[in-house]
């Protein structure tokens, strides 16, 4: 079992914003922050989801609202970060996770299906960047990226997110020297395998597919939407306040050891 870091109300009064923060690792991180003591605004294309986020970290006792946007539409992101300052003034923590992936070789992908991907997963970024500057408090805002360790490791099936994500990562690096002289922190996290996510699904569609991954996991185990949102609450603190510019992995040490043999033959393309 993964250790729970958190110390309650380190994030009392501070507004923190989640791209894609509906589902998954992104929803795992607004608990974390709510619970912390946060008022958190989501955002993600489905109005449903947004509603169901909201519903559950405003039930937990936190502030919490949100608006249907997609990262792939400027004008759409833009009003939901200016929704989310009004709402609750300067952003303390902005963590932009929005994402895409499927499994296909790079000679059958089509160019809408690259595309797609590099739209949410790259463009999404720098559109949620943009439109967040203005509202960010200076200095003191830290921004977090979640990155994949594709940015890193080049994996058959996955040239696409490959690309984008090692485009999310430079924007990071970048924006670290633009906003740095302002008091803003930018940081990457690279979350490994992380369980009941529809990464895992995605990749490792059998029990045969996760169990070689897990195996090939120094610490032995999938990850935990937790282990990823301690990671960012750190970053998020001021104990990291020296940290900018940073990739950093939170993923059992699984980017050190790639799944043994060929993605495409695990998953079946």
């Amino acid at each position: 079992m993964s250790r729970d870091l958190r110390s309650r109300g380190d994030f009392d009064g501070r507004t923190v914003v989640v791209s894609g923060g509906t589902s998954g690792i992104n929803l795992g991180i607004a608990r974390h922050f709510a619970a912390e003591g946060a008022r958190v605004f989501v955002f993600s294309r489905s109005a449903d989801k947004v509603r169901a986020a909201v519903a559950e970290l405003a039930g937990s006792g936190a502030g919490a609202d949100g608006i249907a946007a997609d990262v792939r539409d400027a004008a759409a992101v833009e009003a939901a970060l200016a929704a989310a300052a009004d709402r609750f003034g300067p952003i303390d923590v902005l963590v932009s996770g929005a994402a895409g992936n499927f499994v296909a070789r790079a000679a059958d992908i089509s160019s809408n299906g690259f595309r797609a991907v590099l739209e949410i997963d790259l463009l999404g970024t720098h559109h949620v960047m943009r439109a967040a500057w203005p509202y960010l408090r200076k200095p003191g805002a830290v921004v977090i990226n979640v990155s994949a360790a594709q940015a890193s490791v080049a994996m058959i099936g996955q040239a696409h997110v490959c690309a984008a994500k090692a485009g999310v990562d430079m924007i990071t690096r970048t924006l670290a020297l633009e906003w740095g002289p302002a008091g803003v922190r930018v940081n990457s996290v690279v979350p490994g395998p992380i369980a009941d996510t529809e990464g895992v699904r995605r990749l490792m569609p059998d029990a045969a597919s996760a169990r070689a991954k897990m195996d090939a996991i120094p610490l032995r185990r999938m990850g935990t939407t937790q282990d990823v949102a301690n990671l960012c609450g750190f970053l998020a603190s001021d104990r990291a306040s020296w940290i900018t510019g940073a990739v950093i992995p939170v993923d059992g040490g699984s980017i050190l050891n790639p799944m043994p043999g060929r993605l495409a033959d695990i998953v079946g393309v």
